[in-house]
């Protein structure tokens, strides 16, 4: 893969947020000792594929079309581990099991090394109590319903296979060759950084919407563009500077080495992508004290990559946007490192979108906990031993 440095980096604290970069060519062949631009870096398919070896992708599914998860599976470069953890319902009929038997015959063809498990497994929930890691619950002591806690599982299961670096993407997408795109992204990313701390982050070149006249190719979703608004505030309220550094704050597909995501805490539901951003801020800025110093000293990276390929995904109506909308801005509202003024804004924006009434409080969202003190040989036995929907296919 080709594509340039970073043009511009907002540095704040220990953390280098680097702008938008840009792909000139999917692949760029194999490294044949030619120099390198300046201002280009190319990414030959054997640093890309030993990077794959290592790296785990996380499809958090809930009820999505079996075509459209086949077509993601196919997309997802063979040599990386491919996890599935579904929070599909079981009953009347049982989306889980479709799933899984379809995850079984595309790997009778392909041979490929993955796992699936149900979110709500009780033997899930059994090892994650005996390792005291109990923020992840629901009342009832069984994993909670919600995105975040679908990806917190398949970083565990990632951590557990011993994967220095976790992908994830959603099990929506319409185009396979979009989904090969985005885990190249993650690879030459990863690749570029200067960092064991680093994230990479997918800005879509388009967001095409179908309308009577035919495609017509946003740049933006309805929420994506609000979020960045407030990430980029939260940031020029410290460093004193307006900046619009920030346009991947919704971003469902993005990827971090195993270092970074085990050392971050996670906002429950939808409001996971944009508060990873906000807890990297909360805790590496230099706003707040941390316990993380190594990090501080090695400093965080976060890239933002263009694709070439328009993301298609599927249309899930207005509660859902109006949900992504609380929890995107909500979860901003509620930083410690949130000033009045953001907030009294954010208040002001929900009561123009007629989301939010006079008088009626942002919900605070449930926040889970870093994984990096668990013991994961005590979680891998347990899970293995009682969650009866973890298959392994080699």
């Amino acid at each position: 893969m080709k594509l340039d440095h970073p043009r511009y980096t907002e540095r704040f604290g220990a953390i280098s947020l680097h702008g938008v970069q840009r792909v000139y060519e999917l692949d760029s062949g194999f490294s044949n000792g030619r120099p390198t631009s300046e201002t280009i870096r190319s990414i030959g398919n054997e640093e890309i594929s030993e990077i794959e070896k290592k790296m785990a992708i996380v499809i958090p599914i809930k009820g999505e079309r079996l075509k459209l998860l086949e077509g993601v599976l196919s997309g997802i470069p063979h040599d990386c581990l491919t996890i599935i953890v579904s929070n599909s319902p079981r009953q009347p009929v049982d989306r889980y099991k479709l799933e899984k038997e379809a995850l079984e015959q595309f790997n009778r063809f392909v041979g490929k090394n993955a796992l699936i498990l149900h979110q709500k497994d009780p033997g899930l929930s059994d090892a994650l109590k005996e390792v005291g890691y109990n923020s992840i619950f629901g009342p009832d002591d069984i994993v909670r319903n919600g995105k975040a806690e679908g990806m917190i599982t398949g970083m565990l299961l990632a951590k557990m296979a011993g994967k220095d670096y976790v992908g994830f993407i959603d099990a929506d997408n319409y185009v396979p060759g979009a989904v090969n795109e985005y885990v190249k992204i993650f690879a030459s990313g990863l690749a570029m950084s200067n960092s064991p701390y680093t994230m990479v982050r997918i800005s879509w070149i388009y967001k095409p919407k179908v309308s009577e006249s035919g495609l017509y190719f946003s740049k933006w979703g309805r929420v994506s563009e609000i979020t960045n608004q407030y990430l980029n505030s939260l940031v020029s309220y410290y460093t004193g500077f307006e900046t619009e550094v920030m346009r991947t704050g919704n971003s469902g597909e993005h990827c971090m080495s195993m270092k970074l995501a085990e050392l971050l805490t996670y906002s429950s539901g939808f409001s996971v992508e944009p508060y990873e951003i906000v807890n990297v801020l909360e805790e590496f800025g230099g706003i707040l004290p941390t316990e993380n110093q190594e990090a501080m000293d090695k400093g965080i990276e976060i890239s933002q990559v263009e694709t070439r390929n328009p993301h298609f995904h599927e249309e899930k109506g207005d509660d859902h946007i109006k949900e992504m909308f609380f929890g995107s801005l909500g979860c901003i509202y509620h930083s410690k490192i949130c000033p009045p003024r953001l907030r009294e804004k954010i208040v002001e924006e929900l009561r123009n979108r007629t989301m939010l009434e006079e008088g009626q409080e942002i919900d605070t969202l449930k926040k889970i906990s870093p994984f990096n003190k668990i013991d994961m040989r005590q979680f891998a036995n347990i899970l293995h031993e009682r969650a009866s929907s973890l298959i392994h296919f080699v």
